[in-house]
């Protein structure tokens, strides 16, 4: 284990000290053309050559307008003459309105070059930016696309550091360039509990997995019994979980993630004027934030990779003037969060109180704390699934959970504003109570518990929708267990379960009946709006499908030139911000390695341990029913959208529902390796993902800080 250990942070520091020993790319030349004009909108194939282009020698990649919700495969070629000096592909997959291909070395500057583009077919519509020069006779816009040309700079990023601190410690608050020690510290701080971690409970030989929390023995008294139960690997991971997320916090950039700007403003509406946000024609949206928005230089940053974050001090100046200003109107709209429950908003306005001493952005940052804490409880309820889930091999929940634990997606939503982390944590929370009930019998203390949950999860998002149809599932599933025992016990725990939860959804449903409004809000318009939508069940069911798998035979292609398994891998692997902060190709494809390794190891795992799984087949189709129900309501939201636009949907953190199954892989993995080895092994995945989350956010910050 120690060799293990040793190796893989020598590894991972000899990875971060080459990287960072090398120079970022930067523009070694332009076009000089403006991006004022869609020169081209195309889902088919394209092909445009671009002459009178000066290519400047060293170049290694180059930057093209493109782009659009879903970029499409990019081919590119630099000609001098008829001769092809240079050539590159991306595979597209990202979100952003340029792309960034790399290609061959340049050895010299090339005058009068040629630039050809070749455009694989599109998901969704491609734009293609630049000045238009001419209409033609059928009145398309004839132009030309802006092109950059990227190479090495002089400086390494090593010799960038303290430019990069200043950066980072601009357009927030607090401010100054001390910030960039804060995720430092923590990332450190993380890196030593995963340590001592892996060599004490996974490679140490734990074999119970309940060491209770370390903590003063008069405290340890006073704390109910329910927590001095918890195991103290489990308080490790939530505080791993925590550092992550609090890191992750200060290296995104404020509202800079997506939809962030618009839960902040629905928690403003809520605790500025007591009302949730509305939707009609006279709403408007918090008069600050959008000051604010415009001084962060938002519009331009978002999508743009092109563009980092504010970095002068006169940019800075006009943000912190504004800050001081009356905050003016709260506004009524709070963009696509209006339509969401509200507990969330509410539990936000907690924080957002605390900081009314301070400026927005104050409030932002003490609003992100909120969600740090809902990512240590679901790695702390993900560990908790594991040992009642996994009860055999003790040292296995600790590599899922740590997994988790430092999984750099948890990190990225848990460290912004989005009931996306509240979501992640119940949903967590409802799977411990799930396994705990299939272990231990559906009780009335367990299914009051689990209702409860359940009427938290659908006050906290809609996409909570999605595990319903399992969770029944289970219940009823647990209520024929139970009544072997007594019926009448069995039936009445099944009750109390089915009430709990449903009664937010049904008060919901009474207030909009009695409002003149659908029954379910927004999401009988969404099932009413895919009942209306062109075509049949199979249809739907098809691109649904097709939206996570292969197209089968007898389908009709609604992803013509994607194959969307490897969209779902890349945006999974690594992808931030709005999703336009990814890493270079080459990483996604050496991630398909240690992913290949880990369904293997699982595979093994499932096929040896197969008798036991027929024995808990039930609680294995509820946890199967719920995971189909969420990618179905992914696949049914983004259905309402097509053909307009296809697979809009496919963002990896919609999964996160299912963090305690992702966990559960790992662990299984871990123990595919057997006796000898799985200790081994899993402390090698915990060391990947937490090299994973290191380099995202090493991605993060080279995204909008130099």
């Amino acid at each position: 284990m120690w060799v293990v250990l040793v190796c893989g942070l020598a590894l991972i520091l000899g990875a971060v000290t080459v990287t960072l020993a090398r120079a970022p790319l930067v523009v070694a030349g332009t076009n000089s053309i403006t991006t004022d004009t869609i020169i081209a909108e195309t889902r088919g194939k394209l092909s445009v050559c671009q002459t009178g282009e000066v290519v400047p020698g060293g170049t290694t990649a180059v930057r093209v307008w493109v782009g659009g919700n879903i970029q499409p495969t990019v081919r590119l070629q630099i000609l001098s003459g008829s001769r092809v000096i240079s050539r590159g592909s991306h595979l597209g997959g990202e979100l952003g309105i340029n792309v960034t291909i790399p290609v061959a070395r340049v050895p010299n500057t090339i005058s009068n070059a040629t630039i050809c583009l070749t455009l694989g077919e599109a998901l969704e519509d491609v734009q293609v930016l630049g000045e238009a020069s001419s209409r033609g006779a059928s009145g398309a816009t004839h132009g030309r696309v802006r092109i950059e040309y990227l190479r090495p700079g002089p400086r390494s990023w090593w010799s960038l550091g303290s430019s990069v601190a200043r950066s980072l410690g601009l357009g927030r608050e607090p401010s100054g360039s001390w910030v960039a020690l804060i995720p430092i510290a923590l990332l450190a701080t993380a890196i030593f509990l995963t340590s001592s971690m892996i060599v004490g409970r996974v490679g140490g030989g734990v074999s119970d997995g309940v060491t209770p929390i370390v903590a003063p023995p008069r405290l340890r008294h006073n704390l109910p019994t329910s927590l001095r139960r918890v195991p103290g690997t489990a308080w490790a991971c939530a505080c791993i979980a925590a550092l992550s997320a609090a890191s992750w916090s200060i290296v995104t950039p404020p509202f800079e993630a997506t939809d962030e700007f618009s839960h902040f403003a629905y928690t403003e509406i809520l605790a500025e004027t007591g009302r949730l946000p509305s939707a009609t024609s006279e709403s408007t949206p918090p008069e600050q934030e959008q000051t604010v928005l415009s001084d962060l230089d938002l519009l331009s940053v978002r999508f743009n990779a092109a563009v980092p974050t504010i970095n002068t001090s006169a940019q800075q100046e006009r943000l912190e003037h504004d800050l001081a200003q009356p905050p003016g109107r709260a506004g009524t709209w709070a963009g696509v969060a209006t339509a969401e429950p509200p507990l969330y908003y509410a539990l936000e306005t907690i924080p957002y109180f605390l900081g009314s001493g301070g400026t927005l952005l104050d409030r932002l940052e003490l609003m992100r704390l909120l969600s740090v804490l809902m990512a240590a409880l679901t790695a702390l309820f993900v560990f908790l699934f594991l040992r009642e889930a996994l009860p055999a091999v003790p040292w296995a929940w600790t590599v899922g959970g740590l997994g988790m634990a430092l999984a750099p997606l948890l990190g990225f939503i848990g460290g912004v504003v989005t009931p996306d982390a509240m979501l992640c944590a119940v949903s967590a929370v409802l799977f411990f109570l799930l396994a705990r009930a299939f272990r231990r019998g559906l009780t009335p203390r367990i299914a009051i518990e689990i209702g409860a949950v359940a009427a938290v999860g659908s006050l906290t998002k809609l996409n909570f929708v999605g595990l319903a149809p399992g969770l029944l599932l289970a219940l009823l599933i647990l209520r024929r267990r139970a009544a072997r025992a007594s019926r009448r016990s069995a039936y009445g725990s099944l009750a109390i379960a089915v009430a709990l939860a449903g009664l937010p959804v049904g008060a919901y449903t009474v207030i909009n009946t009695l409002s003149n409004h659908a029954g379910l809000g927004v999401t009988s318009e969404g099932i009413a709006g895919t009942t209306r939508h062109a075509g049949t069940l199979f249809n739907e069911l098809a691109y649904i499908w097709q939206l996570f798998l292969p197209r089968l035979p007898g389908m009709k292609s609604d992803f013509a030139g994607t194959f969307t398994p490897r969209l779902w891998f890349d945006r999974s692997v690594g992808m931030y911000g709005w999703l336009d902060t990814y890493f270079p190709q080459w990483v996604y494809t050496l991630a398909l390695i240690p992913t290949g390794m880990i369904a293997a190891l699982c595979t093994r795992e499932l096929v040896i341990a197969q008798s036991a799984l027929w024995r808990r087949r039930g609680e294995l189709l509820a946890y199967l029913t719920m995971s189909l129900g969420v990618i179905g309501l992914i696949g049914a939201d983004s259905y309402l959208e097509f053909p307009g636009r296809a697979g809009g949907y496919a963002e990896p953190r919609y999964l996160l529902p299912m963090a305690a199954l992702f966990a559960a892989v790992l662990a299984l993995a871990a123990r595919g390796a057997g006796r000898r080895w799985g200790p081994a092994v899993g402390a090698l995945l915990v060391l990947l993902v937490l090299a994973q989350d290191i380099f995202s956010q090493l991605l993060e910050v080279g995204r909008f800080y130099v």
